[in-house]
């Protein structure tokens, strides 16, 4: 008996000095976890800082989180921030699973309700990392399940599954990214203006739902960054597009425009920033245009727009559609491009004709330096539409 409680006494006092000595280890781990994440934070231009910390080297609690944009003065707190399915790798951490708390603020009448943002397979590069992507918040993908905005008893916007999908960049290939958000809704009503509720209530859009979709890459290499698709669908209006090509967004040009941004934010108010806002023109210019368009597809709203001017200026709907295609041509003759204008009018005339869709696309020759745009726009303004290659067309897939 002596002896199995001399046992059982040693067997408690080896595991109590084990535990001992792990604590600080673990304790340490996450300290140095939370520590590169706030560091990633930095390099995105947040200032990040918690309460406390709980758990253990492999699952661990932020605890009271707030986060602050350079450029504010007081930060957001978010609550806790809960890190799941740690991991060392290349010195570095590899995180499975990442997620806030649901948030609720409300200020100045309005209250913004946010369900817990998730992220899945996040890398935390390990301090130091010769990788040109360690100081980038490099994901898998993301999810927010809703996120609504109350003004009084009415929900003015909410939306519902927003998505991100990321293939981070292997192999010299370029990192690539899809987003969406499956459904939003606007209540057009909350809006006080009463000439804009008159045009709101005339063209029925009380309240209006849609969907959002994105895609694009991005090359670190070169920093060619392109937005291959940004749809925003208004349900019975329509669909606003937008896509862009630009090489030069590296990451040494991030750095230096975050950089940028932090020195004016620590500028006292009323300080002279002229001296900033050069170094930031001046930065631009390490930018090169490659392209870029604006599509609309019409999904009712173009008619119902030549209904509500054709009542207010006592004409039909196909009136105002004609004298839209009288005024267009002398309006764009001022920009001193014959074979532009006779094409927007084109373009415009077979448009109202039959609304189905129209675009304005930028597509140079050859690539233009941001530095050429802004000569252009100095001392020629009138040579830019044919710099950057600007053509308009309608009703085309």
């Amino acid at each position: 008996m002596i002896i199995h409680r001399t046992i059982f006494q040693k067997l408690a006092f080896s595991t109590f000095l084990f535990s001992m000595t792990l604590s600080p280890a673990l304790a340490q781990d996450t300290a140095a976890v939370a520590e590169r994440l706030k560091a990633l934070f930095s390099n995105q231009g947040m200032e990040m800082s918690w309460t406390g910390i709980s758990g253990d080297a492999s699952s661990m609690v932020l605890e009271g989180v707030t986060v602050k944009p350079a450029a504010e003065k007081e930060g957001l707190a978010i609550g806790n921030i809960t890190l799941e399915g740690i991991s060392e790798a290349d010195g570095g951490y590899l995180v499975e699973t990442v997620s806030t708390e649901a948030f609720s603020k409300s200020e100045d009448g309005a209250t913004v309700d946010v369900s817990p943002f998730i992220i899945h397979d996040m890398t935390i590069a390990a301090e130091g990392s010769t990788d040109p992507l360690a100081s980038m918040m490099i994901y898998k993908s993301a999810e927010l399940a809703s996120l609504s905005v109350k003004v009084a008893d009415k929900t003015a916007f909410s939306m519902e599954n927003f998505s991100v999908k990321v293939t981070p960049p292997a192999d010299g290939e370029a990192m690539a990214f899809t987003g969406s958000a499956e459904k939003f809704t606007g209540d057009l009503s909350v809006v006080e203006d009463p000439k804009s509720r008159e045009v709101i209530d005339a063209l029925g859009y009380q309240t209006i739902s849609g969907s959002l979709g994105l895609a694009g890459s991005w090359q670190p290499t070169d920093g060619k960054m392109k937005l291959s698709q940004y749809d925003i669908t208004v349900d019975d209006a329509g669909t606003f597009g937008m896509t862009f090509d630009l090489s030069g967004y590296t990451v040494d040009f991030i750095k230096s425009l975050q950089d940028m941004q932090k020195q004016m934010a620590a500028q006292p108010e009323g300080a002279d920033k002229s001296a900033q806002g050069m170094a930031m023109l001046g930065l631009m210019q390490q930018l090169t245009f490659n392209g870029a368009s604006i599509r609309f597809e019409d999904d009712s709203l173009t008619n119902r727009l030549l209904e509500y001017f054709g009542k207010q200026q006592g004409m039909s709907a196909k009136d105002v559609a004609n004298q839209a295609k009288v005024i267009v041509p002398f309006g764009l003759a001022q920009l001193n491009n014959p074979e532009l204008t006779a094409q927007a009018a084109t373009a415009v005339s077979e448009y109202l004709d039959d609304p189905k869709s129209i675009a304005i696309s930028a597509q140079p020759a050859s690539p233009v330096p941001f530095a050429m745009i802004m000569a252009d726009a100095m001392s020629n303004p009138l040579n830019l539409t044919k710099t950057l290659g600007v053509a308009v067309k309608a009703n085309e897939n």
